[in-house]
């Protein structure tokens, strides 16, 4: 379908009003007839932006995993990996702000969304004295992390300390009901440590293997 020759919209508005939608509506909700009678415009004058629905929604996915959210304000130092928990936290509370999108992101995150970025967290990491043979490893295992723990949080209602392992019976599983009346943490704290303990695991491995290289050559 031929563009409209002058923009009655914004492409920032689109993604606005597509996330408006999904959030108030639910995403079987969305389609272009509904963002464009949302936008005040018919639909042909979305074709200005984009090409079609999927580029719209992996526009959404952009905004809501990359552009919303905040990078953390910390110096490197040998305090480094509560910059990566301090992002992991924001980076849940966007996607979590906006549930009903966990499925565009599933299938519309773009791939280099977060790779763009890591040069700079790459030279942070450098910086805060971290070795560059574990840099990758780094930034990969956040990644994956990140993303896998969040939309799996995000497809699923809320919870509180005791429900994070939904219907749980007493008599059958007793032991796992045990460990969740025994839980402290909320579901927001075990994510944190659970990245915290990721981080620290990394180093912590790293110096064991040189310990015992240094054993092994000496």
């Amino acid at each position: 379908m031929a563009r409209p020759s002058k923009p009655l919209i914004s492409r920032a508005a689109a993604v606005a009003a597509s996330i408006d939608i999904i959030d108030s509506e639910g995403l079987d909700a969305f389609s272009l007839p509904r963002l464009a009678k949302h936008l005040g415009v018919r639909a042909p004058s979305l074709y200005h932006h984009f090409s079609d629905k999927n580029e719209i929604l992996t526009e959404v996915a952009r905004f809501i995993a990359g552009t919303s959210v905040a990078r953390p304000r910390r110096r490197p130092g040998p305090d480094w990996p509560e910059y990566f928990v301090s992002l992991a936290l924001n980076f849940r509370q966007s996607i979590l702000r906006h549930r009903n999108a966990a499925p565009v992101l599933l299938q519309h995150l773009p791939r280099e969304l977060f790779v763009d970025t890591y040069e700079d967290t790459a030279r942070f990491l450098l910086d805060s004295g971290v070795p560059a043979e574990l840099h990758v490893r780094i930034l990969d295992g956040m990644e994956t992390l990140a993303i896998g723990t969040v939309l799996m949080e995000a497809v699923r209602p809320p919870s509180t300390k005791s429900t994070i392992f939904p219907n749980v019976d007493r008599v059958s599983q007793p032991l796992l009901a045990e460990a969740l009346t025994s839980n402290p943490l909320t579901q927001k704290q075990l994510f944190e440590e659970m990245v915290r303990s990721f981080l620290h695991g990394i180093i912590r491995d790293h110096d064991l293997e040189d310990q015992s290289t240094a054993t092994a050559t000496a």
